[in-house]
């Protein structure tokens, strides 16, 4: 094996180990959000604590998204993750209280295992064929451009049809962002695990809120 076999067989080797590493990083601290999110989601619930309205919602998450880009690279970073998910968590409280009053506690179950589901086997798909999803990356963010901006000018038009149309396209966009950022990651673009953390709830976190919103909307019909 001559000198440049050897390190290429080192630098893959090397690239290799930093990816799982990044892999096991971003899910460990992923499955931590997730129940940190998902504790006070539900001490929200239990205490019926009120919607913090859509402008603080939006300033206080592009805030503590702001502050989690900025100290990706330190410790800082995981606080801001943690507050971030935290009040993410908080926001939750209030929609669930509807959901159940609107159809039952079976909608937000069916909402949580249809987002599991999502999860599993987008996932379970990209780290098994380990196909290079780059090319989603322009179409999921034109996608969330297109739904945010048509969703902030629906909250003056009140469209209820417009309203299930967006949650129907959210729905696979976000599918297509979990493949994407996964895909990122065991390709060598994505190496900093607090932001694949990051994307990855902030995509499961809207997948299960238009699911829970298609799921009230039919339990509404009824």
């Amino acid at each position: 094996m001559d000198n440049r076999t050897q390190v290429y067989t080192g630098s893959a080797s090397q690239s290799a180990i930093s990816t799982n590493k990044v892999l096991r990083n971003t899910y460990t601290l992923l499955a931590m959000t997730l129940l940190f999110s998902s504790a006070v989601a539900a001490l929200s619930t239990i205490m019926n604590w009120p919607y913090p309205g859509i402008l603080l919602t939006l300033v206080a998450y592009f805030g503590l998204l702001f502050g989690v880009y900025k100290t990706k690279d330190s410790a800082m970073g995981l606080v801001f993750t943690f507050a971030l998910t935290g009040f993410l968590g908080y926001t939750l409280g209030p929609i669930i209280n509807m959901a159940i009053g609107v159809g039952g506690s079976d909608i937000v179950v069916t909402a949580l295992g249809g987002t599991a589901l999502t999860f599993f086997a987008t996932s379970a798909y990209v780290l098994t064929t380990k196909k290079d999803m780059s090319k989603l990356g322009g179409l999921v963010t034109a996608g969330i451009i297109m739904v945010f901006v048509v969703s902030l000018a629906n909250l003056f038009f009140q469209m209820s049809a417009l309203s299930l149309a967006l949650s129907a396209i959210s729905i696979p966009l976000m599918a297509m962002l979990i493949m994407w950022q996964t895909s990122d990651i065991i390709n060598g673009g994505e190496r900093n695990y607090i932001i694949a953390t990051i994307t990855l709830y902030v995509a499961l976190y809207n997948l299960f809120l238009n699911l829970l919103s298609l799921l009230m909307a039919f339990s509404g019909d009824d």
